[in-house]
């Protein structure tokens, strides 16, 4: 598999949603689920970030551009993204890393 490095950044948002449920269960190198969110009455590009059935927050909007064009075209089944660093004593909006690929 190729794949080249499309971005890394912390998740926005992540005090707001269910980081906290989930956190015990996040590890470095877990896969994350990315999709868009079309009732974010704050951004219409605005991606959101799951693990499982939690959401984590958000692609942040300064990163977010190149992700809704993947995504508007179909081409979101080549987008990986993955927990880079988890920081458990950082504030909650610079706990968790992401880095996100694309893959073939």
């Amino acid at each position: 598999m190729k794949k080249e490095h499309l971005s890394h950044f912390d998740i926005a948002g992540f005090t707001y949603y269910d980081g906290v449920l989930a956190f015990k269960d996040l590890r470095i190198g877990t896969k994350l689920r990315l999709k868009i969110d079309k009732e974010n009455k704050y951004d219409a590009r605005a991606i959101a970030i799951y693990y499982e059935d939690y959401k984590l927050g958000f692609v942040p909007r300064s990163e977010n551009r190149i992700f809704y064009k993947l995504f508007s075209v179909g081409l979101h089944k080549f987008v990986e993204a993955r927990i880079q660093r988890i920081s458990k004593d950082a504030h909650p909006e610079n706990q968790i890393s992401v880095v996100a690929h694309l893959v073939n």
